[in-house]
């Protein structure tokens, strides 16, 4: 829904899971800035399974085909050489509420969620099978998406946003207990464990200078090249854009963060 969004240009900047394939559908989509390099997802599911090996005949359920949660699914069933839709179904299961309530149901029988998920779904009674960081994969995951003509017109929006992105990032790793307080107004908790997964990720994984990782595009290039042949001549380089944060930089954007966060 996001990358729909973006390619309509309503909104024109979005936090998006990946640009990767609809730029190699046409889509005017890049990345100006990048939160994750890896995939923080992990697997969850009923207590009847213990590893990902007896994920075979079930069902995995994913927000929705394109979706990062979808990207992550088949790049875990591959690296355990195992086939969607043959040893495992892969079905759309909605937010992750929704999929929540199916594991709850038995509609789906394991799905992935992010960390600030896991509290949440144990409290449930289901069980972390598996943590996908132990891949040791460097892939892009959310990043600060826009377009190229969105660029070209409004440089100076996009720059302001960024900015405000940047302080965003700075700001969260130096305000813990008022950040937590931002997270749950938005997240709908209160809920201490579900806050401090979430902050406690965060504060791990972003990087204070947010660029993308061309090797992470280039991880997904080949991921899809089966599927999209012309992802095979592709180049990571094509679907970022890095020029406004390297201009903060020169601008001494980051030092002045540093200073006022520190």
């Amino acid at each position: 829904m996001a990358t729909q969004a973006l390619v309509a240009g309503d909104p024109p900047i979005v936090n998006i899971g990946t640009v990767v394939q609809a730029g190699l559908q046409g889509h005017d989509v890049i990345l100006i800035a990048s939160s994750e390099n890896a995939y923080n997802y992990s697997v969850i599911g009923r207590p009847a399974i213990a590893k990902i090996e007896q994920l075979k005949g079930k069902r995995l359920g994913v927000s929705g085909f394109g979706s990062a949660s979808h990207n992550a699914v088949l790049i875990l069933l591959s690296r355990f050489n195992m086939e969607p839709n043959k040893d495992v179904a892969v079905v759309v299961a909605g937010a992750t509420m929704e999929r929540l309530a199916g594991l709850d149901s038995g509609r789906i029988d394991a799905t992935v969620l992010t960390p600030s998920e896991i509290p949440r779904a144990k409290k449930q009674g289901f069980v972390e099978i598996y943590d996908m960081n132990e891949l040791g994969i460097e892939v892009q995951g959310n990043g600060f998406a826009t377009s190229r003509s969105f660029i070209k017109g409004s440089r100076e929006t996009v720059k302001a946003a960024l900015k405000a992105y940047v302080e965003a990032i700075y700001y969260i790793h130096h305000n813990q207990q008022e950040t937590k307080k931002i997270a749950g107004k938005y997240m709908r908790t209160n809920d201490p464990d579900v806050l401090e997964a979430t902050y406690t990720w965060f504060v791990r994984r972003v990087a204070k200078k947010p660029y993308p990782t061309l090797k992470g595009i280039q991880f997904l290039l080949d991921e899809v090249a089966g599927k999209l042949p012309q992802a095979k001549s592709a180049r990571p380089e094509q679907f970022v854009d890095l020029g406004l944060l390297q201009e903060l930089e020169k601008e001494g954007f980051f030092s002045e963060m540093g200073k006022r966060y520190s």
